[in-house]
């Protein structure tokens, strides 16, 4: 199968799963999850239409930038504050959990005049080995973010622990559209849910997601 003919397939599967959910697909962004890809991947997916790109490194993201023309770049991964440099302007930062990143990132947007729309990253699964503020504390953040010149909450993005079933997902996508109630009380507009991942995407579509970002749906197994 081609990456025309999978990115294809993703978009009918979002858009089945938005009406389930009483929504359009138009409702859903996909995120095409583009980190180890080349360059001329990265282009060939552009030109089928799969122009909102998700790199998880700054520095990856910074060498794409420069030779990839046309997309819509997100920045989903774990953030340093040292590499904010290399992602404030892409369109959307889906990984904010803490304040001194916040911080940072409204420092450097502010610099080149710029707002800097992000996500809050919350870690509903309580793990460990995941990022993300916790859900108890994610008001609290929020609420600082906001006083920030220069950055603009947008919404919540999260990232469950990986299922061997995608509807063991759908309980943590529950506990983020509940998070993100308490989110609009403080940052009116902030609506945007950036959650599911090639495995459980419909679930995320069906419990709410506006963002979804896929992988290996669109781009095949990564060498």
């Amino acid at each position: 199968m081609t990456l025309e003919h999978r990115f294809a397939r993703v978009l009918e599967r979002v858009a089945a799963a938005a009406e389930r959910s009483g929504r359009v697909a138009s409702d859903v962004t996909v995120v095409a999850v583009s980190k180890t890809f080349p360059a001329d991947v990265l282009m060939a997916a552009i030109e089928v239409g799969a122009v909102d790109l998700g790199e998880n490194r700054a520095q990856e993201l910074k060498q794409k930038q420069a030779v990839v023309s046309g997309a819509r770049w997100h920045f989903i991964g774990h953030l340093q504050t040292n590499k904010v440099r290399h992602v404030v302007g892409v369109a959307l930062v889906h990984s904010v959990d803490r304040f001194g990143l916040g911080e940072a990132i409204a420092r450097r947007a502010s610099a080149m005049d710029i707002v800097q729309d992000v996500l809050i990253e919350v870690n509903v699964s309580g793990e460990a080995n995941k990022h993300g503020v916790t859900p108890e504390r994610m008001s609290a953040l929020a609420e600082q973010l906001q006083d920030l010149d220069g950055l603009r909450v947008a919404g919540l993005m999260a990232m469950p622990p990986f299922p061997n079933d995608p509807e063991e997902s759908r309980p943590y996508f529950q506990q983020l559209v509940a998070l993100r109630h308490e989110l609009v009380d403080r940052a009116p507009g902030a609506s945007d849910l950036s959650m599911g991942m090639t495995r459980d995407f419909e679930i995320a579509v069906e419990e709410g997601a506006t963002i979804v970002r896929v992988g290996e749906a669109i781009f095949g197994p990564r060498r």
